[in-house]
């Protein structure tokens, strides 16, 4: 078999899919989300007394963040372990109760300080407010949330279930929007440009859910399976 003339692996293995004890294009998930979050914590630098993840893709970026920032690292946030991915659930109703299950904050770690909230990406916007109130609720002074990848905007039409433009909340609210939603004091992306710099190369990828810029032209999007209508 030929090799394609022109490869455009998924930028959001890196980010969020791949288990971080894999390796993807040749390179160890876990060392390329730890710099996701260097670059992170030069382009975005909070004044925090900790850095938390968002568990489990979140926790080599919070690391790296945490290393570049000078900032201490701790666990704020305890995961269910036996709850899905809640973004790629099919309805809305779905994801809220899989959010309210799926974590327990630490107050003891939590309590009076100003927190770097790291989380891998923000989708459809389910996890993020939920997760700050919990934070806050937990005694927190201030909550920064900083995610490892650029805002998501448009919807993959190569089989990730992100639903369609107008399910995505970064593609609807402009930046101060998407805070006042979220209720964090502050919040920051990390640029494509500085996504590609921990990923170590500038093409070979499809960044179309952040660019636009679709590797293969793609028709009008269909609608959601019947298999989800009825489930919901």
């Amino acid at each position: 078999m030929q090799p394609a003339p022109k490869q455009a692996r998924c930028a959001f293995e890196f980010v969020y899919f791949s288990r971080p004890d894999s390796t993807w294009d040749g390179q160890g998930v876990h060392a390329v989300r730890q710099r996701l979050g260097e670059e992170l914590a030069l382009e975005h630098p909070a004044e925090a007394d900790i850095v938390i993840p968002v568990p489990d893709s979140s926790i080599p970026a919070a690391v790296g963040f945490a290393r570049v920032s000078g900032l201490p690292y701790n666990d704020g946030l305890i995961k269910n372990r036996y709850i899905g991915r809640t973004f790629i659930e099919p309805t809305q109703s779905m994801r809220e109760r899989g959010v309210a299950i799926k974590f327990n904050a630490l107050a003891s770690n939590l309590s009076g300080r100003r927190v770097v909230m790291i989380d891998d990406s923000l989708v459809r916007g389910t996890t993020a407010g939920p997760l700050v109130r919990l934070v806050r609720d937990a005694g927190a002074t201030e909550v920064h949330l900083r995610l490892t990848c650029p805002p998501i905007v448009n919807a993959c039409h190569y089989g990730v279930d992100m639903g369609h433009n107008e399910d995505l909340i970064a593609a609807r609210l402009d930046l101060e929007q998407l805070r006042l939603h979220i209720g964090c004091d502050s919040i920051g992306f990390l640029s494509e440009p500085g996504m590609m710099r921990a990923i170590g190369r500038t093409d070979g990828y499809c960044t179309a859910c952040f660019s636009g810029s679709y590797p293969v032209p793609v028709g009008i999007g269909m609608a959601k399976t019947a298999f989800e209508g009825a489930i919901a």
